[in-house]
């Protein structure tokens, strides 16, 4: 029942502000002319909106670290993102709506063939800051050295110019960039699964509990697979 406590627990500010990370290719994509983002995070946040008869605002951010960042500076009421242990402090997240890849790309001529190639003294990882895989290897890496960058694209940069040996993202992501450098390759295997949810701030337990149940049903009734199909999205998950 959507309720006027519901509302107001979503979107204190009467307006469903969206945080949309346009740097991932599986969640979205900007126009680069009109600055419209397309793609299954922004068609679930509109489908959102329409269920709970508010205006949607979607907020797009060029990394996901940025957009965590922004919580702070209370610039979204709900985002899509990853599910991090360091996140769920401050972020009450729904089950996952897809899960993706989290690999690695190298240069022509690496040594470097597979996911445990690659945790080894001297060799540099390139990573987008405050991203899940970063996060991730923030935690796993024991040996490589982890060198961050502002954003995917910032990352790409670092590998290109031979500043890191690797770089870590999002598999679709990686293949993107691939084709700009040649030789490169992005390994078969994968060093993380990365589940993608919605979330919302902690404190906003009935807009949590809705969110939930949201997800639940977008899965079930075939909308997140619709939409992954009409943004040409290949090679995730739609977990059950």
């Amino acid at each position: 029942m959507i309720t006027p406590s519901l509302l107001n627990n979503l979107a204190p500010m009467g307006k469903l502000r969206v945080g949309i990370n346009y740097a991932n290719p599986v969640l979205a994509r900007r126009d680069p002319a009109s600055g419209e983002l397309h793609g299954v995070a922004p068609d679930l946040g509109r489908e959102l909106g329409q269920r709970v008869g508010l205006s949607v605002d979607l907020i797009g951010f060029e990394s996901a670290g940025k957009m965590f960042d922004a919580l702070k500076a209370g610039a979204w009421d709900i985002a899509f993102l990853a599910i991090d242990p360091e996140r769920a402090g401050t972020i009450d997240f729904t089950a996952p709506y897809v899960e993706i890849e989290g690999t690695y790309l190298v240069p022509s001529g690496s040594s470097l063939h597979t996911v445990a190639d690659v945790d080894r003294e001297g060799i540099r990882v390139g990573a987008s800051a405050g991203s899940a895989y970063d996060l991730f290897l923030s935690r796993n890496l024991q040996h490589a050295q982890l060198v961050r960058a502002g954003s995917p694209d910032a990352a790409f940069e670092l590998i290109a110019s031979g500043k890191v040996d690797v770089i870590g993202g999002v598999r679709q992501h990686l293949v993107v960039a691939a084709a700009k450098l040649p030789g490169s390759r992005v390994f078969d295997d994968r060093f993380m699964a990365i589940q993608q949810a919605l979330g919302i701030p902690k404190g906003h337990d009935e807009g949590a509990k809705y969110l939930r149940e949201f997800i639940e049903d977008v899965k079930a009734s075939g909308f997140v697979a619709r939409a992954l199909e009409k943004a040409g999205v290949r090679g995730v998950t739609v977990p059950r």
